[in-house]
């Protein structure tokens, strides 16, 4: 049995183009969410699977598998995760490649291209919480910095009215906090993906993120905001990747 991680990253981004390979900091993006996966330890396999050629040379480069490319059924906008990840350990526990041949999928680990903020420990985190049972998937959370339920909505000629009035009445702390997807990684076993188990089910736990290293990456904002936090969690990081940069330079 083997545990794999699959990098979803198709090639047809249209708010920012390139986005999967676009450089973060200096760097593809898509390498930070393969190094982490290198550097945890908890994968024999790293693939990414996609249907550009540029990402595949480039993930090829970085030292992950790109064992086959995405047919274009699955690459378009409307194509879900969930039916990639199927698709990849599907393809993945019928390769000919004889090293692996036999090593059926145990566990699967989603991994999105866009996530610089991902660590080894929430990886290993959500492993080890999937393993303990009574679980399909495991997902990385994080709560919302304010109380969702006093959300205002507009109605005609800009007014807005409460979502939920009588939380309007009430103070913040005294709310429940509620959490939404982190989008990192989904943990799960390969058969709850196979069997187009729901994820968002009642089989289905979390590991809460702080919000410092939670960022979406939609927009170009959402991208400076990223790199922002990413300089303020890791400025060593940052520091001497610039002083690599700067050596290689002269």
């Amino acid at each position: 049995m083997t545990n794999i991680a699959i990098i979803p990253a198709r090639g047809g981004s249209q708010r920012i183009p390139q986005k999967n390979i676009k450089p973060f900091l200096g760097k593809p993006i898509i390498q930070y969410a393969i190094d982490t996966a290198k550097a945890s330890g908890l994968f024999d396999r790293i693939v990414v699977s996609t249907d550009s050629d540029a990402i595949a040379e480039c993930a090829l480069g970085l030292g992950a598998e790109v064992p086959f490319i995405r047919p274009a059924a699955l690459a378009d906008h409307f194509t879900g995760t969930h039916a990639v990840m199927t698709h990849a350990i599907l393809a993945c526990n019928n390769t000919r490649d004889q090293k692996i041949q036999g090593q059926k999928i145990q566990y699967a680990c989603c991994i999105y291209p866009t996530s610089p903020l991902l660590t080894v420990n929430s990886l290993s985190e959500g492993l080890n919480l999937l393993c303990s049972g009574g679980c399909d998937f495991v997902v990385s959370a994080t709560e919302y910095p304010f109380a969702i339920q006093r959300a205002i909505l507009p109605v005609g000629n800009d007014f807005f009215v409460p979502h939920n009035r009588p939380a309007m009445a009430m103070r913040s702390q005294d709310l429940p906090a509620m959490y939404h997807d982190a989008g990192q990684f989904y943990w799960g076993t390969a058969q709850a993906y196979i069997d187009h188990a729901p994820l968002w089910g009642d089989r289905t736990r979390a590991i809460i993120l702080p919000r410092t290293h939670v960022q979406d990456i939609d927009t170009f904002e959402d991208w400076q905001l990223a790199e922002m936090k990413y300089q303020l969690a890791y400025p060593r990081r940052v520091s001497a990747s610039t002083s690599a940069s700067e050596r290689h330079s002269r």
